[in-house]
């Protein structure tokens, strides 16, 4: 067997950051395609806390995006949009692989005695041959009311909508100040990408994907990626992969197997070095998804507390992480109002060991400037002290 390829840590945090396009300085011409299909997909967010998750991850990678650049794509039919992990945005030439997943989804979803319900089906053929005659239609064009109080509780035309989308029987055609409207999947979806290679040769393809993005992976990160396989697919992959073994060194010492791409040497050579720019880090970026792996990497113990109970939270409701080069210095928490034009941070937390200079801060005000005009806001104020 070939000898495992170590890997120190400082090399995997570089190539970790160079793998989610975080180490070149953030700008030059913007091609919002091109960074969705380096990342593999963009997670989509309903939460507007200055601006979008999918809009923030976006920018993170060229500050020159703007939200409008964003939308287009999914009409024009060069993404589509569908549940990876949770609602994400996908080049539409994944499409093929995709059909597993719509039919994994599904069924999944349709095993439940409501869809398997007279009701249920009925609700189905309603709502499809409405959208079949009139067009693409959003869920507020629907009027049925949920059968209980509970807050988890969900109307039947919702439930329809949901399983036929999971399906692919019906797609996200377009959004509208972030509304989803439907159409008929036969509609949105190309013809020709409309056909499964089978199932194998899908699962395969996706999990190759999925490795050239994360450059070094274990098998459970691989089928975690998409969210598109079951783990015992995912190990049959990596025995009819022929893959580079490695040995991964983590902030705290210790040593990790994992699999790397075929040209990783040629990746680490190039990851050599990262841009020294403070970045304001959206809680949905893919680069920070995998909370262990962020602690693995980075030393970075990190968590979403958006619907953590209050007097529950560590930090705070909406906390962005703060990457300044190949390390984390601190986080803090952002409110704003987008139509008085103000954005206001509201806590604080440095990371230990880290001295905030009055360069580091003069970066950190730089960046909060830029994220606020990203939204359209000039006035931006700390409501807790300054870091010193």
């Amino acid at each position: 067997m070939t000898a495992a390829l170590r890997i120190g840590n400082r090399a995997a945090r570089r190539l970790w950051l160079h793998a989610n396009g975080l180490a070149d300085a953030p700008g030059g011409p913007v091609d919002v395609m091109d960074m969705i299909r380096r990342l593999g997909f963009v997670q989509i967010d309903t939460i507007r806390n200055v601006t979008r998750a999918h809009h923030h991850i976006l920018w993170s990678r060229n500050r020159n995006y703007r939200e409008r650049q964003l939308w287009p794509l999914l009409k024009n039919r060069q993404l589509f949009e569908h549940f990876t992990h949770d609602a994400s945005l996908i080049p539409m030439e994944v499409l093929p692989y995709w059909q597993r997943q719509f039919r994994r989804l599904g069924r999944k979803v349709a095993r439940s005695d409501w869809y398997r319900s007279g009701l249920g089906q009925e609700e189905v053929r309603r709502i499809r041959e409405r959208i079949a005659q009139e067009g693409p239609l959003s869920t507020h064009a629907f009027d049925t009311k949920a059968e209980s109080r509970e807050m988890w509780s969900r109307p039947p035309h919702k439930k329809a909508l949901d399983q036929m989308w999971y399906a692919g029987d019906l797609a996200t055609c377009h959004r509208e100040n972030f509304v989803k409207y439907y159409d008929l999947g036969e509609r949105v979806f190309p013809v020709d990408l409309r056909r499964c290679p089978g199932e194998e040769v899908s699962a395969d393809w996706l999990c190759d994907s999925a490795l050239d993005r994360l450059s070094m992976a274990t098998v459970g990160e691989v089928q975690r990626f998409w969210e598109a396989m079951t783990a015992p697919e995912a190990k049959a992959w990596s025995e009819r992969r022929r893959l580079v073994p490695l040995e991964v060194e983590g902030a705290d010492g210790t040593w990790r197997q994992a699999w790397g791409v075929d040209d990783i040497e040629d990746r680490l050579a190039a990851a050599e070095s990262v841009s020294s720019h403070l970045r304001l880090l959206n809680p949905f970026d893919p680069a920070i998804r995998d909370r262990a792996r962020l602690e693995r990497l980075f030393g970075f113990a990190y968590r979403n507390e958006m619907f953590v109970p209050k007097d529950q939270r560590i930090w705070g409701y909406y906390v962005y992480p703060l990457l300044e080069g190949d390390r984390f210095v601190g986080r803090l928490e952002l409110k704003a109002d987008r139509a008085a034009g103000w954005m206001q941070v509201t806590g604080f937390w440095p990371e230990p060991r880290v001295k905030w200079t009055p360069q580091r801060l003069a970066k950190l005000e730089r960046e909060l400037e830029r994220f606020a005009r990203l939204a359209g806001i000039r006035d931006v104020c700390w409501s807790v002290s300054r870091p010193v």
